[in-house]
């Protein structure tokens, strides 16, 4: 496989959630490396975040396992049963299926650079058990609806 040109791959500032929630993932910048190399059956970003910043609303996939690995820093696992430091060398995953809002806070003083590495379903459901929120992709439709379906305007 050739070698990823890391600085070839563009940066997303934060993940793109509706209004009330835009700004809660400021402090996010994303590289999806897997999309560089090509990959279609599962994701890999690199992720560097900013102290204060957050990777997401705490949530859960109904289709999608999840897996992080921390490269640098310190980040704080906020999940349904409480809080967990992770550091250099730490790695977490969440099943697909499993109802455990989860989400990763940098709370330190410096830069956390993590890895982001999960399946890629073509249809999955996504919820935000913390916030009026849901996620839904079918195929290559995605929105961002409430929790009784009314989509977001």
């Amino acid at each position: 496989m050739p070698k990823i040109d890391q600085s070839s791959v563009p940066v997303r500032r934060r993940l793109v959630y509706p209004e009330p929630f835009y700004a809660e993932t400021e402090g996010y910048e994303g590289q999806r490396f897997g999309d560089a190399a090509g990959l279609t059956q599962f994701g890999v970003n690199r992720v560097v975040l900013a102290p204060g910043g957050r990777t997401a609303l705490c949530h859960w996939h109904e289709e999608e396992d999840e897996f992080v690995i921390i490269l640098s820093g310190e980040v704080v696992l906020r999940e349904d049963e409480g809080e967990t430091v992770l550091r250099a060398g730490d790695c977490a995953g969440f099943k697909a299926g499993v109802a455990n809002g989860h989400a990763l806070e940098n709370r330190s003083d410096a830069p956390a650079v993590l890895f982001e590495i999960g399946t890629r379903s073509p249809d999955e459901t996504a919820h935000y058990p913390d916030v009026d929120l849901r996620f839904e992709k079918r195929g290559q439709q995605i929105r961002f609806c409430h929790k009784d379906g009314a989509p977001y305007e």
